[in-house]
């Protein structure tokens, strides 16, 4: 089933999520599987669980259709991500072009670093700790940003924000139209 994507200005994208309890959840599998349609059909790589209106920390990711000769690690790299949390960010920063289902149609370039150390459970409720780097490092930390209430325009330095800040006014009010099912704070 395909839900809707909650749309800059909607409280929900603000709030901290928690942990939750993964193998009491009722219908976890169809909420993942949910979220992944969800995310394919709104061409997104990425959806966290504020995305959809969840104040839950679970995001889910899938860059396999990025997969190229140049980018084979993306091939098999579709992923559940239930109570992450990030416990070391190094390498150096880069600043890259990003943009985000919750907030359509702005595209800002945002300084991530390019490492991360990431613990969570995965839809079979089996506990990692991995590392990331690169693309695939600023994927997570862009979605789990969406965990702690954080969105990418936080990250966008003072001039490009006052650029944009009509853009994300008019989404607060309601006034913005997507090829998917969105909800906004109106």
């Amino acid at each position: 089933m395909i839900l809707p994507i909650y749309i800059y200005g909607h409280p929900v994208l603000r709030k901290v999520a928690q942990d939750i309890d993964a193998a009491n959840y009722p219908n976890l599998k169809e909420l993942i599987d949910n979220m992944f349609e969800t995310m394919y059909r709104a061409d997104g790589v990425g959806l966290a669980g504020p995305q959809v209106g969840l104040e839950e920390r679970i995001f889910v990711v899938d860059l396999s259709p990025m997969a190229s000769e140049e980018y084979p690690e993306f091939r098999d790299f579709k992923k559940v991500f239930i109570n992450a949390h990030i416990t070391e960010r190094s390498g150096e920063q880069e600043l890259v072009e990003e943009g985000c289902l919750s907030i359509p149609g702005i595209h800002e370039k945002v300084p991530r670093e390019g490492e991360v150390r990431i613990s969570y459970l995965d839809e079979n409720l089996q506990s990692h700790q991995e590392r990331y780097t690169g693309f695939m490092a600023r994927v997570i930390q862009h979605e789990y940003d969406h965990l702690d209430g954080i969105l990418f325009t936080d990250h966008i330095s003072p001039l490009r924000k006052r650029m944009v800040k009509s853009k994300l006014i008019h989404m607060e009010k309601g006034k913005v139209s997507c090829d998917y099912k969105i909800r906004t704070a109106r």
